[in-house]
């Protein structure tokens, strides 16, 4: 939410009783600069965005692994040089880069009896971050700002998920939360936690455009219900994300042995309602409540290698944000893999 707050201060916190447009220019500059080193110097991708991190999903949004156990790791960089006001035009005289990496080591499990219908799918995705933001007001001397934090972020649970193998469909829905385990203090610079609660309701969906399947129309959602910030009165404003793909398989061998997958891929991602509570910035509590909606879009490819025989399959995927509402605008990379231990083992064909 920080850039929204730093938005905000621009123009309707007052100073000395008189609206911020009333000062001089350089007043604005410098309580733009004392809002940067408030809001943006935590440094959790999740504090920035929502806790739901884009670009989870793409291709093959309601495939479910084959009964087992899988393991996949992800690894998602983002980058930003450019801030948004909430029209999504740049903000002139703010200067800097905002960049951090997530490393998400994710655990599945599937059992092979079904469950309503359908294949009961937990999992819990561990993770470690790292982030860096360094920003610059050029009309502030001195206003050359850095920060950054790494290590154990917050743990991502999903204890409920369903997934459904219908004749042109993978369908799946679940519930997971977001447990507040990487470190956080309220205003503290190097946090790598978000410091709060968070509920999901997710689903994923692969409708297979062609009888053979090999031609796919992908969407994944995600609607997030945030808890209240520790050491603090905040609860931020719940967010909905939609990631989507369009997919088309390739063989690589004629034996269906090696196969790769090409897609366009894309996210969307909105604040849905209003944050709570307040936030005091240069010794004056700004409502959340006022605090402008975010959002942002994203398009681009994807990216993948399977090996069916060896249950592997590695993943590439790029994005490139092409409007972004009170937020930063950037760019989205994510690659890993994935391999699955299948129980009970396929018998061998004679």
């Amino acid at each position: 939410m920080f850039l929204s707050e730093c938005l905000k201060a621009r123009r309707r916190v007052l100073v000395d009783g008189l609206p911020v447009a009333a000062r001089s220019r350089s007043t604005v500059a410098s309580l733009i600069a004392i809002c940067i080193i408030a809001c943006l110097t935590p440094l959790l991708p999740a504090q920035q965005k929502g806790q739901w991190v884009s670009g989870q999903f793409g291709l093959n949004a309601g495939v479910i692994p084959e009964p087992g156990v899988t393991y996949a790791n992800m690894a998602i960089n983002y980058s930003a040089s450019q801030l948004n006001d909430s029209h999504g035009n740049h903000l002139p005289g703010i200067t800097g880069t905002y960049a951090f990496w997530a490393d998400e080591n994710i655990f599945y499990y599937v059992p092979k009896h079904k469950f309503l219908g359908g294949y009961f799918m937990p999992y819990i995705a561990l993770n470690y971050a790292s982030g860096s933001l360094v920003a610059d007001i050029p009309d502030v001397p001195g206003t050359n700002l850095s920060g950054g934090g790494s290590g154990f972020a917050d743990t991502y649970v999903q204890p409920v998920n369903l997934g459904w193998h219908l004749k042109r469909a993978d369908v799946n829905v679940g519930y997971g939360f977001v447990a507040p385990t990487g470190r956080y203090t309220a205003g503290a610079s190097n946090n790598v936690g978000a410091g709060y609660w968070g509920n999901d309701i997710t689903s994923g969906t692969t409708f297979y455009i062609t009888k053979n399947k090999g031609t796919s129309a992908n969407l994944a959602t995600a609607w997030e219900i945030h808890g209240q910030k520790g050491g603090t009165n905040i609860t931020p404003g719940q967010a909905f994300t939609a990631e989507w793909g369009l997919g088309q398989v390739l063989p690589l061998k004629k034996d269906m042995s090696r196969l790769l997958q090409l897609g366009l891929v894309g996210y969307d991602q909105w604040q849905v309602s209003s944050n709570s509570g307040t936030k005091t910035v240069a010794g004056i509590p700004v409502s959340q409540s006022l605090v402008p909606y975010y959002s942002v879009h994203a398009i681009g490819v994807q990216s993948n290698f399977i090996l069916p025989a060896k249950n592997l399959a590695f993943f590439f995927k790029y994005y490139d944000e092409y409007r972004a509402l009170a937020r930063v605008e950037g760019r989205t990379i994510v690659f890993g893999g994935s391999w699955t231990l299948k129980i009970p083992k396929p018998t061998p064909e004679k």
